[in-house]
């Protein structure tokens, strides 16, 4: 780090000095790294404000979430257009705007990092984050058991409660970075005629849905964090925005199920996360017709999946999620819409 985003961070915290002791990961593309920090105390220094977790204990160490933008884009799959790095820097001015306006209204059902310090310098953004695996959210898993998944649908069940019916302000209008505005290069690359035709009404189903909420728009198994009491936490909220909580079931659920596994335990999970769904809207207070939601949306589940197999089926042909549990949905999907 510069001096500049030093001085951010230890003024943020409240720390006197700071050592960078691992690199999480580096950004897709090029665009910067995620690094834990260490950090240094003088006796008697006051515990800094933190948004979202307001008294909270003075931390031993923070993540740093560093982006800048590259001199030349590097994607892994070969998508080096103007748009896309366009959609990146718009994703981190949105996972700033989340950080800024509305992750301090989750709370232990869906926790998210709290938030130190935000700056946006020239061509560089810097946030300053809870360390989640100081606060015990420390396992990351590529396999799952039932209770893990369960524990995920709870807590997209009760992010999509809280900002159930509201208009995002700041944020994509639509979330997932996979949103067919967003991804015309892909469309055009896609091979699949009727589902290219099918794509617009594919999209308007699920967005003239009555019942909208905020998605978190990249919720794989990969950006959850599990805690050993079972409870989780996420993080990357850059393509966080509005939509219909279904873009995110299926996502969540292709990302760490396998084909048979998708067929086997479809009406089980979707069962799981509308009991979890009803539960956190009552909790809130939030008048809604739930039969209803739960209509629309368990209708809405296979065409949200579809949304997302028709991006894949032009970004990336041989992705191991192009199965056929995908075509079966797909083509149920096609059938309805003619």
């Amino acid at each position: 780090m510069n001096k500049h985003f030093t001085d951010i961070t230890l003024k943020a915290t409240g720390a006197s000095a700071l050592t960078e002791s691992e690199v999480i990961q580096s950004l897709w593309s090029g665009y910067g790294k995620i690094v834990r920090v260490g950090l240094e105390y003088e006796v008697g220094t006051a515990v800094p404000a933190v948004r979202g977790a307001a008294g909270a204990p003075r931390p031993a160490g923070v993540v740093v979430k560093h982006v800048h933008w590259p001199t030349s884009n590097r994607h892994p799959r070969g998508w080096n257009t103007g748009r896309s790095h366009e959609r990146k820097v718009k994703s981190y001015q949105v996972e700033t705007a989340f950080y800024e306006t509305f992750a301090s209204r989750c709370d232990d059902s869906c926790r998210v990092p709290a938030c130190y310090a935000l700056e946006t310098h020239g061509d560089e953004v810097f946030m300053v984050m809870e360390d989640l695996d100081a606060a015990g959210f420390g396992g990351r898993k590529n396999r799952v058991t039932n209770a893990d998944i369960k524990a995920c649908l709870s807590w997209l069940a009760h992010f999509h409660a809280e900002f159930m019916n509201e208009t995002p302000s700041n944020l994509w209008k639509t979330g997932t970075y996979w949103h067919l505005e967003t991804r015309p290069d892909e469309l055009a690359e896609l091979d699949d005629a009727a589902l290219k035709a099918a794509a617009g009404a594919i999209d308007r189903k699920l967005s003239d849905c009555p019942y909208q909420t905020f998605v978190h728009g990249d919720a794989k198994l990969a950006n959850f964090c599990f805690a050993a009491d079972g409870r989780v936490a996420a993080v990357d909220f850059q393509y966080v925005g509005g939509g219909c909580g279904m873009k995110d079931v299926a996502y969540f659920i292709s990302s760490c199920l396998s084909e048979d596994e998708c067929e086997q335990h479809e009406t089980r999970l979707l069962d799981d996360y509308f009991q979890c769904l009803e539960q956190a809207l009552a909790a809130r207070g939030k008048a809604v017709d739930f039969p209803s939601l739960e209509a629309g949306w368990r209708a809405l589940y296979p065409v949200a999946w579809t949304d997302f197999f028709r991006f894949l089926q032009g970004w990336s042909p041989g992705h191991w999620k192009i199965h056929a549990y995908s075509e079966r949905l797909a083509q149920e999907v096609l059938r309805q819409l003619n």
